[in-house]
């Protein structure tokens, strides 16, 4: 079976977005400082490849984004925050 370019980078932006999620999750926990900078730049470096791949994505229709917010969703998740309701 041949991959197309469409499944192709969306595996590609799937493998990148587990990659920032364990950068996130790495740079929580070590406390060596230089680490801590190291992983900060890869995940820098990292989210840079993941913009571009979903600039391509978005231009080439390969991604279709969800409908933005009303202004009432947002007031709702930002009362949310700060009202100590969660």
């Amino acid at each position: 079976m041949q991959m197309n370019e469409k499944t192709m980078v969306a595996d590609t932006l799937t493998g990148i977005n587990g990659e920032l999620v364990r950068f996130g999750e790495m740079i929580a926990q070590t406390e060596n400082q230089e680490l801590k900078q190291t992983l900060k730049q890869f995940r820098n470096t990292c989210e840079q490849s993941q913009e571009e791949l979903y600039k391509l994505a978005r231009e080439k229709s390969y991604y279709v984004p969800a409908a933005k917010a009303t202004q009432t969703e947002i007031d709702h998740v930002k009362s949310l925050f700060t009202s100590n309701t969660l």
